[in-house]
């Protein structure tokens, strides 16, 4: 009998019963009944703090949007899914531009000198955000892997302005994770950024240097 068996076998055998599951109060991490204006404000304000960029667009005009900013930021060759609405999206309205759109759906070892030396930008997804944090979260696929997030220099990321909930509790209720939690889920909120031992912040130095949030609004209100 191991280790695990043996510490397993003590806790069947507890001599009071077996644990009960304490009872849980969850009103500290939840219940912040913002209005869906107010998390998309919230949520611009913390990010933009930490060096992230804020670009406000609608349902019909954000590949609009995507053109300027790769062209403001001369991105010249986009990594990007090809399944997703998102990327489907962007490759249509992308077709004819002068931007190389580079498929990640394919092994890491046959592209990993590509995609860290010569891909300019990253476009992905998100499953939403939060707004008490001023985080993203993301659930990587085969066809919008984690890495286009991670590695290129600059990381777009299009998000749906209903898609932002109060607090990282709401999106792991909301969205079922404890019977399906994701192995690659990512929480991001900012630029790459790291301190050296004198506390002076740098951004980009382990990952994109750059942070670019496409928030897609229902209405031309936005």
């Amino acid at each position: 009998m191991n280790a695990r068996e043996n510490i397993l076998k003590r806790l069947r055998e507890r001599s009071d019963g077996p644990l009960q599951v304490p009872e849980s109060d969850f009103s500290v991490v939840t219940g912040r009944d913002w209005t869906p204006q107010e998390r998309v404000e919230r949520f611009e304000r913390l990010i933009t703090s930490v060096h992230g960029e804020v670009i406000h667009a609608t349902l019909t005009d954000w590949t609009a949007r995507l053109e300027e900013v790769l062209k403001a930021k001369s991105v010249r060759r986009l990594a990007l899914g090809r399944e997703h609405p998102v990327p489907v999206a962007a490759r249509a309205a992308l077709m004819d531009h002068d931007v190389e759109l580079v498929d990640v759906d394919r092994d890491i070892e046959d592209w990993k000198r590509e995609q860290f030396e010569t891909v300019d930008a990253g476009l992905t997804s998100t499953g939403g955000a939060i707004g008490e944090t001023g985080s993203l979260w993301l659930w990587p696929t085969p066809d919008e892997p984690r890495l286009i997030s991670l590695v290129p220099p600059i990381h777009i990321a299009v998000l749906d302005a209903d898609a932002i909930e109060d607090t990282f509790f709401d999106v792991v209720e909301a969205h079922g994770w404890a019977s399906g939690m994701p192995t690659n889920a990512l929480l991001i909120s900012g630029p790459s950024k790291t301190a050296d031992i004198e506390q002076t912040l740098a951004y980009g130095v382990h990952g994109p240097r750059e942070l670019v949030v496409l928030i897609r609004h229902p209405r031309e209100s936005a």
